[in-house]
């Protein structure tokens, strides 16, 4: 993760100190945020490290789907069409909600954007519920379709 240094650290000691020092390594993030009345409030450690175990689960979550892919093809069957639907439903929405954190900076527009991002992401994962149940199922739809 990116740390958070000084520019006076820079032009004082070089750049190989900075790198190089312990303390510099081993500090987390600190995401800086001004209140209102002007004052600077720095985020918990524990905001940074829930970051980054939201970073990591992306990546696991991002290698299982990769591994659901062939499994769906050599085994389809009920437990892994919900597995899938819950996979993608989540990456799909983790996905968007980073694009938003990107391009989305008031407050109260962040807000609402994570709520127009649950809705969809609540639909679709329903939706794909809905037709894992009354239907063929998701793995045997993808067959189906890579048969025409």
């Amino acid at each position: 993760m990116a740390n958070l240094i000084c520019l006076s650290t820079f032009c004082q000691r070089g750049i190989r100190p900075v790198l190089l020092c312990h303390t510099h390594l081993s500090r987390g993030l600190v995401a800086y945020q001004k209140n209102r009345d002007g004052r600077i409030h720095t985020a918990s450690a524990h905001s940074s490290e829930a970051a980054s175990k939201h970073w990591t689960g992306e990546r696991v979550l991002s290698v299982v789907l990769l591994g659901m892919a062939p499994a769906a093809y050599l085994c389809p069957g009920p437990l892994l069409d919900y597995s899938i639907v819950a996979a993608l439903t989540l990456h799909g929405h983790w996905g968007i909600g980073q694009i938003l954190t990107d391009y989305v900076h008031c407050d109260a527009k962040v807000k609402l954007a994570k709520a127009g991002v649950l809705l969809p992401s609540t639909a679709t994962f329903f939706g794909l519920c809905y037709f894992n149940y009354h239907d063929v199922g998701l793995c045997k739809a993808v067959a189906m379709l890579w048969q025409i």
